[in-house]
């Protein structure tokens, strides 16, 4: 059996996947990076090749995606290392062809991206402000003592409609607060949280765009119900929710993956599961090069440096080839 594998390293998750030759997934793992992306992509690492053991495999290819995409794709010797954007798109495309929408929210970073004939036209992305993302909900669903697994089902649950300040989490919270102390009960604070957290990500994102069906809801966030309804009452339509919403970017890499490696019909640079073992180190420089004053990273492996990124004009990066 022949497989790509796909790592999506977050700031809240790292998602891992392995796909077939005909793009089915056999292997999926979502975990928390724990602000240690390197310890969570040997994790992932050491869990697909346990997953394996004893089945005759061969890896053809490896991609990753997300904010760690570089220093993951430096570990596990990627053949491709694309954004969250095109990652996103090509699992989405692949699973339903005819999407023209995707809403993705994930633990710190939000996006909405427009698709015309399979192909991103047009994105916004917030890595701003939090609200709206997988951590303010985590932390909105403990200050209430609710599990953040049944927040979105108990917001289904509310007969009232309140309405909460969704710009800021900031004033989202302290609205929270108000209306609990009003006498409103959390599943309608919830309902109400839920909806101003879609009208808030619907009038940044989507402002200025055309949105279109079919509408499709990715990331971790697409597991709380509550926001997948709050989605269907703003714009009047059908959300699809895809089986693998968790770990449509790492999926998105591995099918990258596999594209890049049949159209130029070259050997993978994976490094192999002996990866988990090695010992990667971190740093970073200050460029005092010139006038841009960069910040260049440096990842040493067992002693060695094998890649430098983050230098405008090349002369770190460029200076580990040949």
């Amino acid at each position: 059996m022949n497989i790509y594998i796909g790592i999506d390293v977050g700031s809240v998750s790292t998602n891992a996947v392995a796909i077939n030759e005909d793009g089915d997934v056999v292997f999926e793992q979502y975990i928390r990076t724990n602000g240690q992306p390197i310890e969570s992509v040997k994790e992932s690492l050491k869990t697909l090749e346990k997953a394996l053991e004893g089945k005759p495999y061969k890896v053809k290819g490896a991609g990753t995606t997300g904010s760690g995409r570089q220093l993951a794709g430096i570990m596990i010797g990627a053949d491709i290392i694309k954004n969250e954007i095109t990652a996103h798109a090509a699992a989405t495309v692949h699973f339903h062809p005819d999407v023209r929408t995707i809403f993705e929210i994930g633990g710190q970073d939000s996006k909405i991206i427009i698709i015309k004939d399979k192909m991103v036209v047009d994105f916004s992305m917030n890595t701003v402000c939090a609200a709206g993302t997988g951590s303010f909900l985590d932390h909105q669903a403990e200050r209430l003592g609710i599990p953040i697994q049944e927040f979105g089902d108990l917001a289904l649950t509310a007969k009232k409609n309140v309405r909460i300040a969704g710009r800021c989490t900031v004033f989202a919270e302290s609205d929270m607060i108000a209306k609990q102390q009003y006498g409103f009960s959390k599943a309608e604070i919830i309902k109400g949280l839920c909806d101003a957290l879609v009208r808030n990500y619907i009038n940044n994102l989507g402002r200025g765009k055309s949105l279109h069906p079919p509408f499709v809801f990715q990331g971790g966030v697409a597991a709380n119900k509550g926001i997948k309804a709050a989605f269907e009452r703003e714009i009047g339509h059908e959300v699809i929710v895809p089986k693998y919403y968790n770990v449509m970017g790492a999926i998105g890499a591995a099918l990258l993956a596999k594209e890049h490696v049949e159209k130029y019909g070259m050997k993978t640079s994976f490094r192999g599961f002996d990866v988990a073992e090695y010992n990667f180190t971190p740093t970073t420089i200050d460029c005092n090069g010139c006038a841009n004053s960069c910040e260049v990273i440096k990842v040493d492996l067992n002693g060695k440096t094998v890649a430098m990124w983050g230098d405008k004009c090349g002369r770190w990066a460029n200076s580990l080839m040949g």
